[in-house]
């Protein structure tokens, strides 16, 4: 259920989070205030303000906390697709420069390129692509011919081979990450530790139900906006803040064989 939640549109993430703050604000002021369990709750009345902020430290700790994973998360994947593409253009680039005829790790470079952009990239769950990893594995049969250490040397090949298994290890990372459901239990302590919190903070204001109603409508507020904003960015790669896949695309414009080098000037006679 709350992958689901996290799933929805910006607008669908704030109302659900405005329903439930807002409407438990409503709901403990009607309880404690227009219901028959009222004067049995006001019972315990003698509740010190201090103790709200016990619980509210607990609530903005937690929620601290889950912001900087999830912060920490999307600077990761910012991180694997800029390196995977930097180690793509380093193959292209090396390619390129070459003495023997590179054309064909060129062409398996921009077809592994276009099978992440449109293939795996907007895939369900960020899961692995059949087509990226035979596009893949096609690009690494290309650079592990032994002929491109025959007819160049050993240093290029080696320096293409690396950048190949960098690009394989970026790509790992950035399935991994965009897979990750390791905060789904984070978010339902948090959201319910602000439940509490409203809780705690309608306890320390049983006789007076103005201040009660007004001080639940501000922490529910802050709480909308605060988990609003985090919510928007749980998902590295899909969502208002998503990661972008430009570096990536922006391979798919290169050559795949480079352009002809301008004949000499004549001799002058």
């Amino acid at each position: 259920m709350i992958r689901a939640w996290l799933d929805l549109s910006t607008f669908g993430t704030f109302a659900t989070l405005g329903i439930l703050y807002y409407g438990t604000a409503l709901a403990l002021v009607g309880v404690i205030f227009l219901s028959p369990l009222g004067p049995r709750i006001k019972s315990v009345n003698g509740v010190v303000a201090p103790f709200f902020s016990s619980v509210a430290m607990l609530f903005a700790l937690l929620t601290g906390f889950l912001a900087n994973d999830v912060g920490d998360r999307n600077r990761q994947a910012s991180r694997a697709v800029q390196s995977e593409a930097g180690e793509l253009r380093n193959i292209y680039t090396l390619s390129v420069a070459s003495v023997s005829e590179m054309s064909a790790i060129r062409i398996a470079l921009k077809a592994y390129t276009a099978s992440v952009v449109h293939d795996e990239w907007p895939a369900v769950e960020g899961g692995s692509s059949s087509q990226t990893d035979a596009a893949f594995d096609e690009l690494l049969r290309r650079i592990s011919d032994p002929a491109i250490s025959r007819e160049d040397s050993n240093a290029v090949h080696g320096a293409m081979l690396n950048a190949a298994v960098r690009v394989a290890t970026a790509r790992a990372i950035r399935l991994s990450l965009s897979s990750d459901r390791t905060n789904d239990l984070k978010w339902i302590s948090v959201l319910i530790l602000g439940l509490i919190t409203q809780i705690a903070l309608a306890l320390v204001h049983l006789e007076r139900p103005r201040a009660m109603l007004a001080a639940l409508i501000v922490f529910a507020s802050g709480a909308i906006v605060a988990l609003g904003l985090v919510a928007l960015q749980e998902d590295p790669f899909d969502g208002v803040f998503r990661v972008s896949p430009q570096p990536l695309q922006r391979l798919l414009t290169l050559a795949d064989t480079p352009a002809a080098p301008d004949a000499p000037p004549a001799d002058a006679k």
